[in-house]
């Protein structure tokens, strides 16, 4: 199936369900749909959790390891690293060699990762852990979506399941901070990381009763794109990170001087591999684009604004670790929620559209926190990260599905993958830009200038989210002009034969 093809798929899937099923009704979901639902619910969660439990236990983590600043960039930085990295060539992997196996292998690696951060007497072993992390939820994240995919047809059943797992993304990133924040002030930051290994236990047990897939005609493994993408995006994620304490030290140019020509010589291998990881082919289909360019608009605008949202209001109102971590209950648990109703929004607009809409309900979220003072209420940003909250889960649902329609059915873990890869690069971009902005900022004292940097930021974060969803509207609109003449010319060549 090619790109065209793609463009077809997404089309009959944002169609209202008696025009995409036809008379018959829709098809009935696979056996085993429910188990893996459950299971790749699960998985997700614990990846979000994992991902986000630094968050609220930096310090405490950092001082029990006796770590120093880089060390401390690295603890928020390694995991995204290992993730933005291999989550494309994990998707490939999982088309390729199956879904099933490949989220069982995430779930067991994420399962000693853990405990290797868990038990780790120094930094090194800690950020090693971290990093492994990282490559797990890769797998559980790339093939979960594929999994959730093949065992539910294009329609209401896959609209609904998309919506729970968009949930499960909120709801992960909700509880992370809580559960993190909890568990290290009762029994410290160790206990955390070997909370969330026994968590791991069962999403790896669960793996057993899902039913396997791969693709009907598995592509070779493209060693050479896998390579060079993997250390072209995980160089490109260091120096975003590496950049919080300065753009133009050696350490960050090297970096992402490093990640641009490794990326150029990705781009050039697919484009004369004949078999490519990613087929340069999508790259001219709208919809693919809109996919990408909202997830990286949802990391970058949203992820990375909320992922430094704590820092900035524990230094300006002075919170506790706790209190901080309920704003992302308010935020992502609002989130989940939205992303479980979204599917009502499924029969009347497209996917494109719902995530230009989940952008533009994003922006309005973020500006209403605008106003953050010394001494102010830190009650006053509920209503914002409420709205905000509305927004990501709408978002959510919708890229979902734009991820698993934007591409042949039988690559649906790589197009996980792909839009996954330029959320979390996104979100690395965002994260490092949020900081600087918000140190840029002056005030006179530094709970003023991080105040002033933090509305700075909240600003900027809302404008990039109303740029997304333009750009998404208009990939969109493309796309469906570009099927209806496609589908002219094909009713023409048909009247010929």
């Amino acid at each position: 199936m090619n790109a065209q093809a793609a463009q077809s798929s997404t089309a009959k899937d944002a169609a209202p369900p008696d025009h995409r099923e036809g008379k018959a009704g829709p098809p009935a979901a696979a056996p085993g749909a429910a188990m893996t639902l459950l299971t790749v619910g699960l998985g997700t969660l614990l990846t979000l959790m994992a991902f986000t439990a630094p968050a609220t236990t930096l310090a405490a983590t950092s001082h029990g390891l006796h770590s120093g600043a880089v060390a401390q960039t690295w603890m928020l930085t390694g995991t995204p690293v290992g993730l933005a990295a291999l989550l494309l060539t994990m998707g490939s992997v999982a088309d390729a060699r199956g879904r099933r196996r490949t989220f069982g292998a995430g779930a067991v690696l994420l399962l000693l990762a853990t405990v290797l951060s868990a038990a780790a007497p120094d930094t090194s072993l800690f950020l090693a852990g971290r990093i492994l992390q990282g490559v797990a939820s890769a797998a559980v994240l790339a093939a979960g979506l594929g999994l959730i995919a093949d065992t539910h047809p294009a329609g209401q059943h896959r609209i609904r399941a998309l919506g729970v797992w968009g949930a499960t993304v909120g709801g992960g990133i909700a509880i992370g901070p809580v559960y993190a924040a909890v568990l290290t002030q009762a029994w410290g930051w160790r206990s955390l990381y070997w909370g969330l290994a026994l968590l791991a236990v069962p999403v790896a047990l669960l793996t057993a009763a899902v039913p396997e897939s791969r693709a009907a005609h598995p592509r070779r493994l493209d060693i050479a794109g896998a390579v060079t993408l993997s250390a072209g995006t995980a160089a490109l994620v260091a120096g975003f990170g590496e950049s919080r304490s300065g753009w133009l030290r050696p350490a960050v140019l090297i970096l992402l001087v490093a990640a641009v020509a490794l990326l150029a010589v990705f781009a050039a291998v697919e484009r004369r591999v004949a078999e490519p990881m990613l087929d340069p082919a999508l790259w001219r289909n709208p919809t693919f684009l809109a996919a990408g360019v909202g997830a990286l608009t949802t990391g970058l605008a949203v992820v990375g604004l909320f992922s430094y949202l704590p820092t900035m209001v524990q230094g300006v109102l002075g919170t506790s670790a706790v209190s901080t971590s309920l704003l992302f209950v308010v935020w992502s648990g609002i989130s989940a929620v939205s992303a479980l109703l979204a599917r009502r929004l499924a029969p009347h607009i497209g996917a494109d559209t719902q995530a230009a809409l989940g952008l533009m309900v994003s922006a309005v979220g973020q500006g209403a926190l605008y106003g953050m003072h010394v001494g102010g209420s830190y009650g006053r940003l509920f209503p914002g990260l409420a709205v905000a909250g509305v927004g990501s889960g709408v978002l959510n649902a919708a890229l979902a599905r734009l991820a698993v329609s934007s591409v042949p059915a039988e690559r649906s873990a790589m197009g996980s993958g792909a839009n996954n890869t330029a959320r979390y690069v996104g979100s690395a971009l965002g994260v490092a830009l949020t900081v600087s902005v918000v140190t840029a900022a002056h005030g006179h004292s530094p709970a003023a200038a991080l105040a002033s940097g933090a509305n700075h930021a909240f600003l900027l974060s809302a404008a990039a989210c109303l740029a997304g969803a333009a750009a998404v509207l208009l990939l969109g609109r493309r796309a469906r002009r570009t099927a209806t003449l496609s589908g002219a010319a094909a009713a023409v060549a048909a009247a010929r034969r």
